[in-house]
């Protein structure tokens, strides 16, 4: 079913005026959305911010339609209280939580609104804040003979971000798992505020640190289609080598930690080795393992000479051949598929429902991948498959991932092999004033989504990131239901989402 005509269409990487974005009653912007995610769209953001001469706050619906390649938008004022959309679009489930959350605002009817982060602070349009603890330490809670409550983190027990889980039990089977983050909450979105300064490109390469690609490239979409300019396709092809050689690292390092997981040693001990000698590759390009310093908006920082390319390609192929010793290694044995079928199952019915994206999705038969659906840089011109299983479960997310290594070893020897020769920079213009663009990029864990609107003086106005994960916590607390609590190192590993990113 396609939208209502009450949205505005734009393109991935396209800007538009501020006041060009239709603004309708909450009641209408409420049943748009319901009906537009239960047709083709997916709900990618849902920005509060406070204009300053409305008195008020606004709501900005951020929809990918991928069957038209197009983003919808539509606006509302956002009222203290308003029936949730969440009963009938559990996709707004997290997002309706976290504007609960900063805002101090009810969305009546959500089934269960509690922070998504631990010591969340409340903005209100009067610049004012106040501690929002309330309903904090509140869990389901399960009464009965033998049932009982696991409570871990949020300090674990190895080198690992801070997050809190706490499991409903009857036996040894888990009933429900409940996630509690934000313990590192940083304060990125609002530092963003009245920005581009120096130090905004350095928040966008530490949002997460994994995926300092993905972040920076999707920041610099941003200014680039604000200034209304995009970089020569040297550069384009530039920064798709990074962004592939950042997918190849995290999946290899990944199939690894998920050997180590269910107990095969010889995978996890090769992977380790082989994600250094990717992260090695990105430092050769740039000087960092993890691409900080190399893109910049409207240019990257660093060319690739003949010399270098050559290199790149011999290591490549190193890391092909060992790769493709040590994860065939694990998938043809029984012992480790017997711990990896069947376990941490999420439906496609269910990953589609709760707005699932990236590697989880299309391990549960969702096609969704932002380079195919929304094509921007290179990718309009090389498209990466599409690679999906049906399972929904350990093994699916550990197939998808080893399929998406080999497809980026594949595309990355063929961007080598054919780099458009000219400039990697473009000077760019200062940002349009009063206006608002998205940016939509398939990180290694699934669509980034960066959202900004500029000022009267061409100032951001606000800046919203969604991170993959922000997406798929909660299809992992569902896909332990059922499951044996100690599955839930390998379900966690299987969906491998981020703290950091989660916690802005």
């Amino acid at each position: 079913m396609a939208p209502s005509s009450d949205w505005v269409m734009i393109g991935n990487n396209e800007a538009i005026g501020l006041k060009a974005i239709a603004a309708v009653s909450f009641e209408r912007f409420r049943q748009a959305v319901i009906e537009a995610v239960a047709g083709e769209a997916r709900l990618s953001a849902l920005p509060v911010w406070s204009p300053g001469d409305s008195g008020g706050l606004r709501v900005i619906a951020v929809l990918s339609l991928p069957q038209r390649g197009e983003l919808g938008l539509l606006s509302a004022a956002l009222p203290d209280r308003w029936p949730s959309l969440t009963p009938h679009c559990p996709a707004a489930h997290w997002f309706e939580r976290e504007i609960a959350e900063q805002w101090g605002l009810t969305p009546e009817g959500h089934p269960w609104l509690k922070p998504i982060r631990f010591q969340p602070c409340r903005r209100h349009p009067d610049g004012g804040s106040r501690s929002a603890c309330a309903g904090l330490t509140d869990f389901f809670a399960m009464a009965g003979q033998e049932s009982h409550e696991v409570a871990v983190g949020p300090v674990h027990a190895g080198i690992i971000e801070p997050g809190h889980f706490r499991f409903l039990c009857h036996g040894e089977t888990v009933y429900h798992l409940e996630i509690s983050l934000g313990y590192q909450h940083r304060g990125i979105e609002r530092a963003m505020t009245g920005g581009p300064v120096p130090r905004s490109v350095h928040y966008m390469e530490t949002l997460a640190g994994d995926t300092t690609i993905g972040h920076v490239t999707a920041y610099s979409h941003l200014l680039e289609a604000l200034a209304g300019a995009t970089v020569p396709a040297r550069g384009k092809a530039i920064r798709a080598i990074a962004a592939e050689l950042e997918r190849i690292a995290n999946h290899v390092g990944d199939l690894g930690a998920l050997a180590g997981d269910v107990g095969f040693l010889p995978t996890r001990d090769y992977c380790g080795r082989i994600r250094g000698d990717v992260l090695n590759m990105t430092a050769a390009v740039c000087g960092n393992r993890f691409g900080r310093g190399l893109i910049r908006p409207g240019r990257v920082q660093w060319d690739l000479d003949g010399g270098l390319t050559e290199d790149l390609l011999a290591r490549l192929d190193a890391v092909e051949k060992d790769v493709t010793g040590a994860v065939p290694l694990m998938l043809d044995t029984p012992s480790v598929l017997a711990r990896l079928e069947g376990t941490g199952v999420v439906s496609s019915e269910t990953a589609r429902d709760i707005g699932m994206v990236g590697v989880a999705a299309r391990a549960s038969g969702l096609e969704c991948h932002v380079c195919a659906e929304f094509p921007y840089g290179i990718y309009r011109l090389a498209q990466l498959p599409v690679n999906t299983w049906t399972g929904g479960d350990c093994a699916a997310r550990t197939y998808v991932r080893w399929f998406e290594v080999q497809a980026s070893i594949d595309f990355l020897r063929h961007q080598l092999l054919e780099l458009p020769a000219g400039p990697v920079d473009r000077k760019l213009s200062p940002m349009a004033p009063e206006s608002l663009a998205v940016s939509l990029v398939e990180g290694w864990r699934g669509e980034i989504c960066h959202v900004a609107a500029t000022d009267r003086e061409s100032r951001f106005a606000f800046y919203k990131v969604v991170d993959p994960s922000f997406h798929n916590w909660f299809g992992l607390a569902l896909a332990l239901r059922g499951q044996q609590i100690s599955d839930f190192p390998l379900c966690n590993k299987s969906f491998s989402l981020s703290y950091c990113g989660h916690d802005l």
